[in-house]
């Protein structure tokens, strides 16, 4: 990919194969030569190569375990960071570990945040208070009140208006 690129800069390709071409050389074994030193010298890493193979059923049973894992404040807020990073919205059970989690560290802020963050996710009204409704039960068994419920005339921040 960086290699067709660089070959495709015409100052750049004609600087590589005047470096690359031995006197007599015709063009195309001089960009052959170019293509295999920049294909041997470039290394590529892909940062999100396991999330193109990761389906929904294992992500939500990775995030599950990591929660059942989490052991302090900070590792409970970074395992929520990370959930929430992803271009999806996780599954109740998810949430509920989550929930859980945060209960167990005895921090109520950060399992508000679960459901605030979970507003700013879901595309619409109606997907929001079908998760509050799958979650109700165990909203109710910790105790964790919406942000809504504590200050109802509060303004309207970003996320679902």
């Amino acid at each position: 990919m960086l290699s067709r690129a660089i070959l495709r800069n015409p100052i750049a390709t004609r600087s590589l194969i005047t470096l690359a071409r031995p006197a007599g050389a015709s063009m195309l074994s001089a960009r052959r030569t170019t293509t295999a030193l920049l294909s041997n010298s470039v290394q590529i890493r892909k940062y999100s190569e396991h999330a193109d193979e990761e389906t929904f059923e294992e992500f939500t049973s990775r995030f599950e375990k990591e929660f059942d894992q989490a052991y302090d404040l900070f590792e409970v807020q970074r395992v929520l960071n990370n959930c929430f990073s992803y271009d999806l919205v996780p599954a109740p059970a998810v949430l509920e570990k989550a929930l859980r989690a945060a209960r167990r560290v005895n921090d109520l802020p950060t399992a508000m945040r679960v459901f605030e963050a979970l507003k700013y996710k879901v595309e619409n009204e109606d997907q929001y208070k079908a998760y509050l409704e799958e979650l109700q039960g165990v909203r109710e068994e910790l105790g964790v009140p919406l942000k809504e419920e504590l200050f109802p005339n509060a303004p309207a921040g970003p996320g679902l208006n």
